[in-house]
């Protein structure tokens, strides 16, 4: 079975992708730790202070790291949603302006 060109192209892009990542992650020391925390410490650790409070907190109920997971999921649904929504008006806008054979 002969590849296309572009099929070729994208084979050797996806070989060249997993090699730059294998080989960061078994040859580049360090640990790979979240950045929430290493921000805000650092963030501390340079004298900043924060100028809001968490008001959740404050009133002594704090959200249980599952509804916060929800919340981001459900944040990021969204902005795909609006994402995809874009890319759908703008195929059918393309689609809408070719010229078909039907009416000639």
């Amino acid at each position: 079975m002969e590849l296309s060109k572009n099929a070729k192209i994208y084979i050797v892009g996806f070989a060249i992708i997993a090699v730059m990542v294998v080989g960061t992650l078994m040859f580049v020391p360090g640990e790979f730790g979240g950045s929430d925390d290493s921000g805000g410490e650092t963030a501390e650790e340079e004298g900043y202070t924060p100028w809001t409070d968490n008001w959740l907190a404050n009133l002594g109920f704090e959200l249980p790291g599952e509804t916060e997971s929800m919340l981001f999921a459900v944040q990021a649904a969204i902005g795909a949603i609006i994402i995809g929504y874009f890319i759908g008006v703008n195929s059918a806008r393309k689609k809408a302006d070719a010229p078909s054979a039907i009416e000639e």
